[in-house]
């Protein structure tokens, strides 16, 4: 047992630790500046709306002396989103984390602990941000009597409603997926139909009768305001424009989704994002190393935002390319996820995906009913952010994004081994924090939807504008890949 004396050293050192913090070095709270991102910004590369500026300071003065306003230390800590990594179990113990065992997920998947979900390509969670690199898959577009008929289709696959080949090709199995498409008989007549459709060949080679991706647009968002004050909303002051655009229904290339229902296949329907159309395998043969900085302008011309390197192999090899992931939470697990395709220009915009207009033709508010192709994924407006140049351990969406201050850090629903109901489509429910949630300090950053939906049955939490809560209408295709716990 410790003696009072000894409990006595111990309070007076806890006492020196917060007077030197308080102090500071005898800095003024009136001295703090809160640095004016840019207004205006144009995005190019992976990253979802971090990129809008960079000129938010990174800084902390947890157990560093360091106070807001006076200079940076010399070592920046990491970004709020590599912190969102759990610590190791060692922390508080005594003795190393390398007396400690596995992690219970090596055991049995649904336990605690680190998991690759989608496990058909190697992730990478050193690069920052990280990324997975996938399969790349060569298909080719049937248009008889149209101008892009023929055209090289590369894309990547994530999800199947096909259990067994979702287990056998490391796939995310979505049951979900089958409620995605409408009856052939019925699309033309009674609804619009979300779901392309192909065929393989004798040579493996996907066919599709549908759907074309224009990469040539430069992804751009603008902003009229960086007032992120009260309740302010930040997304109804931008300007935006996807850097690729899907086909819709119309068109002479038919409509593009993802969504790919394959008649050879037993109908199973994939999720197979588009990452470039109409290129040679030489055009894409420059980046098998990477993007630099002085090809980023042709790169994003011809191959969708996420990708960090493409190569479609040569003499006979597999095709690879890297993806940036995003980080969020699901039911208070941190994860990474990726996002390809969004319905909503301004989603596809700040998720630096495909804007595909016939997304939207998938039902949208039904959750997890029956019939219901989506999962829900929650958002923030008005969410809390950084201030004068510290990190918030608090800090999440779309206003502190749009500030350059890391990703909106959303919450999905269900993803495999956590709950029975994960669909890659995801359905965005946009809440905003309300006046008096901000007076009484309830604003936080929330990691599970339960606890979510609770703010909102307290009148915390509205849709946009004090909007009832519910779904947008906005469907964003978001492929789980990781969860850290």
């Amino acid at each position: 047992m410790k003696t009072n004396s000894q409990f006595s050293l111990l309070a007076v050192i806890l006492a020196l630790s917060v007077t030197a913090c308080s102090s500071g070095g005898g800095g003024d709270d009136n001295d703090s500046t809160d640095p004016s991102p840019a207004s205006s910004s144009t995005l190019a590369g992976g990253k979802l709306a971090e990129d809008f500026a960079d000129a938010t300071l990174a800084c902390t003065a947890a157990n560093s002396g360091v106070v807001p306003g006076f200079p940076t230390p010399a070592v920046a800590p990491e970004p709020d989103e590599d912190l969102l990594r759990p610590p190791p179990a060692a922390v508080g113990a005594d003795v190393p984390v390398t007396y400690f065992g596995p992690a219970p997920t090596s055991v049995n998947r649904n336990l605690i602990g680190p998991l690759q979900l989608l496990t058909a390509g190697s992730l990478d969670l050193q690069s920052s941000p990280a990324t997975i690199t996938l399969p790349l898959y060569e298909g080719r577009l049937s248009r008889p009597g149209q101008a892009h008929d023929g055209a090289t289709i590369w894309y990547v696959v994530t999800d199947t409603s096909d259990e067994e080949n979702a287990s056998a090709l490391g796939l995310n199995f979505s049951a979900k997926l089958k409620f995605s498409e409408a009856p052939p008989a019925m699309s033309d007549t009674l609804m619009q139909t979300a779901v392309r459709h192909a065929f393989y060949d004798n040579t493996g080679v996907l066919v599709f009768s549908g759907g074309s991706v224009d990469f040539a647009p430069e992804r751009s968002v603008s902003s009229s305001s960086t007032d992120a004050t009260g309740t302010n909303n930040l997304l109804t002051s931008l300007s935006f424009q996807p850097g690729s655009v899907g086909s819709d229904t119309g068109n002479a290339d038919g409509f593009y989704t993802p969504l790919v229902q394959i008649a050879n296949a037993d109908g199973a329907i994939y999720n197979a994002p588009m990452l470039s159309f109409g290129t040679t395998a030489q055009q894409l043969m420059p980046y098998c190393d990477g993007i630099s900085a002085d090809e980023e302008g042709a790169a994003r011309a011809i191959v969708h935002d996420k990708v960090v390197r493409i190569c479609p192999g040569a003499a006979g090899e597999p095709g690879t390319v890297t993806l940036e992931l995003t980080t969020g939470f699901s039911f208070g697990r941190p994860v990474l996820y990726l996002s390809t395709d969004a319905s909503a220009e301004i989603a596809a915009t700040l998720e630096a995906a495909n804007w595909s207009p016939a997304l939207a033709n998938v039902a949208v508010g039904r959750d997890d009913s029956l019939f219901s192709a989506v999962e829900r994924i929650f958002g923030f407006t008005n969410g809390p952010t950084n201030d004068f140049g510290e990190i918030n351990p608090q800090r999440q969406g779309f206003n502190s994004a749009i500030l350059g201050q890391g990703g909106p850090l959303n919450v999905l629903g269900g993803i495999p081994t956590v709950a029975t109901d994960y669909s890659p489509l995801w359905d965005l429910n946009l809440g905003e924090w309300t006046q008096q949630a901000v007076d009484l300090g309830y604003r936080s950053r929330l990691t599970e939807e339960f606890a979510i939906l609770g703010m909102v049955t307290r009148g915390f939490l509205t849709g946009p504008g004090g909007s009832d809560y519910g779904s947008t209408g906005i469907i964003i295709n978001c492929p789980i890949v990781h969860r850290f716990l």
